[in-house]
């Protein structure tokens, strides 16, 4: 379900053409800031589309494998290649992006075909290891064991003039962004398949990449994608605009070769460790480790939703039953460095993720994975959206939707929002206290007393509700008992004024240990 290596290497990385469809090469093959390039043909996104129809329509043959000593490189010979910068694509024209690449061996498997579009012509990116840099000590390879594993955008993010990566698309279908400010913490990807199912996890992968000039000056930069899996074949169009929040527009269009009874669209992954809701079980000297605190999500009745994340004893699926979601996300909430004191992975940087549906999704379900961990170079956290009906083979079932790699998700502060949970066994009485912070907000007011809460839990009983305001926050908290025996105990809390809900309504699932 989630690779843990993987993790480990893009994090570092982060810091620095198959079934014989892709054009031939040509003999005056021409060269792009030192990549060369095959000859041009016409492109049109419809033509990647085509293509992933008539994959599915056929059996599936998996893109070209990497060869064995490549794969059998260690994590630190590995990391002993990168790419040559001065062979940059598009590098020394006056276009608004830039692309460097990525070599496969080890966590990634497959080679997969890049290809740069100009004017409405599309030229393939010839794999050459003399476009790559190598320490003294990394091994002597052949060139045809290997290819492209991916690639990351660069554009001028910070400053005018400083070209720097703010997108990356590598590993299966997994991609991630930043924006202005931001560090690289969770990443997206294209479909999940039977993630936390009865059987094996499947995992797509964007075979074929076209990445198109952008004109001087451009915010936005478009890319297209060619997935493939056994199960289901599809055709992606990233329209990816950098800035203070990053956003990608997605079009995709998926081919099911079977029924999918378990597709997960819009799929983030991140990492939860610990933070107060469960400091006590972690020996470390930080005050939280974690990419993402909590999902956030606003149902198709304009209902803003909270729940905290965990790093669960056994693997938790919860699912919020819903009927054309207005969006939904892993947000990373705490954005203080006293809220890690960990100087150096800056916890506070990370990107929030905010999916927002275009169009209606119909019925379904937003799903929330959360997997054990002891340490935080494993992703453990999915979350997605499930449709109700399966994807029925043999037909087109097509998803756009928007993703904002933020600070603060665009819907936040309509009403006040949890800042944070806590929870402890009851010093003077039987049961377990829970405390949730809350924002200072408009609707909420200064009179505590005015506010009428609605606590409510599927097993157990609640009692001793306070709310009071919090003097170090500005805001209010609210503080509840869960008396009672129960292992399992879904709780919901609400803040409401005058008819109407002041606060984000906080959902948790408290399990006995």
């Amino acid at each position: 379900m989630i690779d843990v290596s993987r993790r480990s290497l893009l994090a570092w990385m982060g810091s620095l053409t198959a079934l014989g469809l892709a054009p031939g090469w040509a003999e005056d093959a021409p060269e792009r800031a030192g990549m060369t390039l095959g000859a041009p043909t016409p492109f049109d996104p419809e033509l990647v589309v085509s293509r992933a129809r008539a994959l599915a329509a056929a059996a599936h043959v998996p893109p070209p494998a990497v060869s064995q000593d490549w794969l059998d490189l260690s994590y630190d010979d590995f990391r002993g290649i990168w790419f040559d910068t001065r062979h940059t694509l598009f590098r020394g024209t006056p276009g608004a992006v830039q692309a460097e690449f990525f070599v496969a061996g080890l966590y990634f498997p497959h080679k997969i075909g890049l290809n740069a579009v100009e004017d409405g012509q599309s030229r393939q990116i010839a794999f050459q290891l003399r476009t790559f840099d190598t320490t003294d000590q990394f091994p002597a390879l052949p060139e045809d064991g290997t290819g492209f594993a991916g690639f990351r955008l660069l554009g001028e993010l910070e400053a005018e003039g400083r070209f720097q990566e703010y997108a990356v698309f590598q590993g299966a279908s997994y991609f991630r962004a930043i924006g202005r400010g931001l560090a690289y913490g969770l990443s997206a990807r294209g479909l999940a398949l039977n993630t936390a199912g009865d059987g094996p996890e499947e995992f797509p992968v964007f075979r074929d990449f076209w990445i198109e000039a952008a004109e001087p000056g451009a915010p936005t930069v478009t890319v297209h994608a060619l997935m493939d899996s056994p199960s289901v074949a599809g055709a992606y169009t990233f329209k990816i605009t950098k800035g203070d929040t990053t956003v990608i527009d997605i079009a995709s269009r998926l081919f099911p070769r079977v029924d999918l009874a378990a597709a997960g669209i819009a799929p983030g992954t991140s990492m939860f460790l610990f933070s107060d809701i469960n400091r006590i079980r972690f020996d470390d000297f930080r005050e939280a480790v974690h990419d993402s605190d909590g999902l956030l999500m606003l149902n198709g009745a304009g209902e803003a939703l909270w729940r905290p994340l965990t790093n669960p004893r056994t693997v938790e699926v919860s699912t919020f039953a819903d009927s054309s979601p207005r969006g939904f996300g892993l947000m990373q909430r705490a954005r203080r460095p006293g809220d890690y004191t960990d100087l150096v992975a800056q916890y506070e940087r990370r990107p929030s993720l905010w999916v927002e549906p275009t169009g209606d999704w119909g019925q379904g379900a937003v799903m929330l994975v959360e997997i054990p961990t002891d340490k935080e170079i494993n992703d453990n956290i999915v979350a997605f959206w499930r449709p109700a009906a399966p994807l029925k083979a043999g037909q087109e079932h097509r998803f756009d939707y928007r993703l904002n790699w933020c600070a603060t998700a665009p819907v936040e502060g309509v009403v006040a929002p949890v800042t944070n949970t806590r929870t402890g066994a009851r010093v003077f009485e039987d049961g377990r206290i829970f405390t949730i912070d809350y924002a200072a907000h408009p609707a909420l007011g200064t009179e505590p007393d005015r506010i009428e809460v609605r606590v409510s839990t599927s097993a157990g009983e609640i009692s001793s509700q306070l709310l009071q305001r919090n003097p170090a926050t500005g805001g209010m908290r609210l503080d509840f008992t869960l008396k009672g025996d129960a292992r399992v105990a879904e709780l919901r809390a609400e803040l409401w004024r005058n008819g109407r809900p002041v606060a984000e309504v906080w959902v948790n699932r408290w399990v006995a240990t």
